[in-house]
């Protein structure tokens, strides 16, 4: 087999070899979770906890059928009623461990902030 016969039939499986090699690193670490976001879903936070940075800001979106909401144990933060596909947010400016629930399903949450 000559040179060019080989590279044209090794080009496919290097190109193959190149994504599977980027796809990991578009990925998030997090698997279902995007950066600070919290989905409502199945009458769940997901995730349940979630660590960030002080100044950043976590947004909770309901993919519920029906209205939730986010009320910080503390009184700091409350989102009013959340209906489904609309979404809440809140930027955390102090380190802490911030607990919070949906007050009518009393399903509850944290957000850890470093």
């Amino acid at each position: 087999m000559n040179k060019k016969a080989l590279v044209l039939r090794l080009a496919p499986v290097i190109l193959l070899l190149s994504v599977l090699a980027i796809v990991p690193a578009c990925q998030s670490s997090t698997g279902t979770n995007t950066g600070n976001s919290v989905t409502i879903v199945n009458f769940a936070f997901s995730p349940a906890s979630i660590t960030v940075a002080v100044d950043s800001k976590v947004t909770w979106t309901n993919k519920d059928s029906v209205a939730h909401n986010v009320t910080s144990a503390t009184g700091l933060f409350s989102s009013g009623l959340i209906n489904p596909g609309a979404s809440y947010s809140y930027t955390f400016t102090a380190a802490g461990t911030y607990n919070y629930t949906c007050t009518i399903h009393s399903m509850n949450g944290t957000v850890i902030v470093q």
